[in-house]
């Protein structure tokens, strides 16, 4: 089963606009019209830029129109403060370059997910660590006295939580605080178990909270709520299925590359591997997500990145070497 398909037959999106490009150029071994791509290879980082440039784009690779920054670190997993800080340093490069603020923008940032349940936790944990200053923006630090801008932050918690779409709170927030931009924060699922933790996407098209692990909530877009809408999203969850697809695919390598094994495999169809994996995870219909048992750590050192990176981008007077004194 190609992965499209199998995609497809888990009702999953993928979150990542790298792993949706990889995907399609490689069963196409084409490239894909209206998608330009880019990349960066750093000390500690690759950056990966797309571009959804036209509609044909938009129809092939399934993201609206903008563009889609990906920051692959594995050194994330790393327990190395150095490192840390230099990837601290190429994410808010990024921000800065995404955002375009005036030095008088107001920002209102929107911690996605569910507090309660660790994998979701990013969103909440980076809101944790961000210094907002609407409230207290006349009582500053002296020497950030015309260095800050205006950030408002909030945790608006999940559906199941407070009964309220996501999307409607940011809206009435939106209406009331009338913020030049949001940035919205979110735990996102990967295609692949290397992403998880390592992988930081940022965009400029918004986001759909839920989409990777097949919930179907409202948008948190410019059209949807009125505002530009950045988005900072970072694996922590891959679907089961995958994995156990990929467990399969590997065994057909080994068929094909022995001799031997090579006549067993060629009597055996695929579908019937895909029909046992089905039947494996039936218990939970195809939604059983899997994260890593040190994940709680993950969290915490990428919510750190973020909160950093945000403090860094959107505060001109935070120096680079200083910016951990502004995190809560």
């Amino acid at each position: 089963m190609k992965k499209s398909e199998l995609y497809q037959h888990l009702n999953l999106q993928l979150d990542l606009a790298v792993e949706a490009h990889q995907l399609l150029r490689g069963e196409s071994g084409e490239e894909i019209p209206g998608v330009l791509m880019n990349e960066q290879e750093l000390e500690h980082a690759k950056v990966t830029v797309i571009k959804v440039d036209t509609d044909e784009g938009v129809e092939a690779i399934g993201k609206p129109k903008g563009y889609y920054i990906t920051i692959d670190a594995p050194d994330i997993r790393t327990n190395n403060y150095a490192i840390h800080e230099d990837i601290t340093n190429v994410l808010a490069d990024q921000l800065v370059e995404l955002m375009n603020l005036k030095e008088d923008a107001s920002v209102l940032i929107i911690g996605l997910g569910n507090w309660n349940a660790t994998p979701d936790a990013l969103g909440p944990q980076v809101i944790d660590k961000t210094m907002v200053t609407r409230h207290l923006f006349q009582l500053s630090p002296d020497e950030l006295k015309g260095q800050l801008r205006k950030i408002s932050a909030i945790t608006p918690g999940v559906l199941g939580i407070t009964g309220i779409e996501t999307a409607e709170i940011i809206r009435g927030l939106v209406d009331h605080v009338k913020p030049d931009l949001v940035i919205a924060i979110d735990a996102l699922a990967a295609g692949s178990l290397e992403r998880i933790g390592t992988s930081i996407q940022l965009s400029d098209t918004g986001i759909h909270p839920g989409s990777g692990v097949g919930n179907r909530r409202a948008g948190i877009t410019e059209e949807s709520i009125g505002c530009k809408v950045i988005a900072i999203g970072l694996p922590t969850v891959v679907n089961a299925g995958i994995i156990a697809h990929d467990a399969v695919e590997g065994v057909f390598k080994q068929f094909v590359t022995s001799p031997k094994l090579y006549q067993l495999y060629k009597g055996i169809k695929p579908e019937v591997f895909s029909q046992i994996i089905d039947d494996v995870l039936s218990p939970f219909q195809g939604n059983l997500m899997v994260t890593p048992k040190e994940i709680d750590a993950l969290i915490k050192t990428v919510a750190k990145i973020i909160a950093g990176a945000l403090a860094i981008s959107l505060h001109p007077g935070i120096d680079r070497e200083d910016y951990e004194r502004y995190l809560q």
